[in-house]
């Protein structure tokens, strides 16, 4: 659990930055509240899914884990937005992009079981004249129709957030140092989502599976975008223990 967890932590944290925006500083007691927060989530993310990882190990009928790609789509909201304050307007985007996306699941019987996932966003894009990378995480209950040596498909139910991290670049030059770009956090938003998703396990060996999977994802008061409606589509690869029992 522990290697798993510290895995996880290493690919979604970020690098550390200052937060700072172009109209002035934030109030630092915000900021370090936001961070705290994001760390929170981040952890309790990554907790999870080793805790569940080690529960399949020990005490449950079969664990899985599995890391691929994705992409998440949604329209542009329409908006332009004068973002910096100096009268230029910034269009904003729709959502889209490859997502890297890490999941594990416990299986306590041969149909139910629980799982976790998180998807974000490889690199970030523009956003109205702003950076800025999404993240969805949630937390499934999971049941399984059929089990065959080949074949299972998946269905998911669950609870979790979305996350928008927004930040620009800054370059600063002195004559000693030369010149440094750097990613200048300015703000997150953070939203509920109700997930549902179905996947297939297409097993190539005992153990090793290929996963496509359709999830949706339905995020409250997206308004950064033009709907509340995300879908995302997968592949992954995995491997599954304890099926041999």
């Amino acid at each position: 659990m522990v290697t798993a967890a510290a895995v996880c932590m290493r690919l979604l944290a970020p690098a550390r930055k200052r937060a700072f925006f172009q109209a002035g500083a934030l109030p630092e007691l915000k900021m370090s509240t936001e961070r705290f927060i994001v760390r929170l989530q981040r952890q309790a993310i990554c907790v999870s899914l080793g805790l569940l990882l080690t529960a399949g190990l020990s005490m449950a009928q079969s664990a899985n884990v599995y890391v691929g790609v994705a992409t998440a789509t949604d329209g542009s909201n329409g908006q332009s937005y004068d973002t910096f304050g100096d009268g230029s307007l910034f269009p904003t985007p729709k959502l889209s992009g490859v997502f890297p996306k890490i999941g594990a699941s416990v299986m306590w019987s041969p149909h139910l079981g629980i799982g976790a996932d998180v998807t974000w966003r490889g690199s970030r894009t523009d956003y109205a004249g702003l950076l800025y990378r999404p993240t969805f995480y949630n937390f499934d209950a999971i049941y399984t129709p059929i089990s065959t040596k080949w074949i299972e498909p998946e269905i998911h139910a669950g609870l979790g957030g979305m996350r928008l991290g927004f930040s620009y670049k800054s370059t600063n030059c002195d004559p000693f140092g030369g010149c440094q770009t750097t990613d200048q956090a300015v703000e997150n938003s953070t939203h509920f989502q109700l997930h549902l998703a179905g996947a297939v396990r297409i097993y190539v060996t005992d153990h090793v599976f290929l996963r496509p999977g359709i999830d949706y994802h339905y995020v409250h008061n997206l308004f950064q975008f033009a709907s509340n409606n995300v879908p995302e589509y997968s592949m992954s690869v995995g491997y599954s223990f304890g099926r041999d029992k």
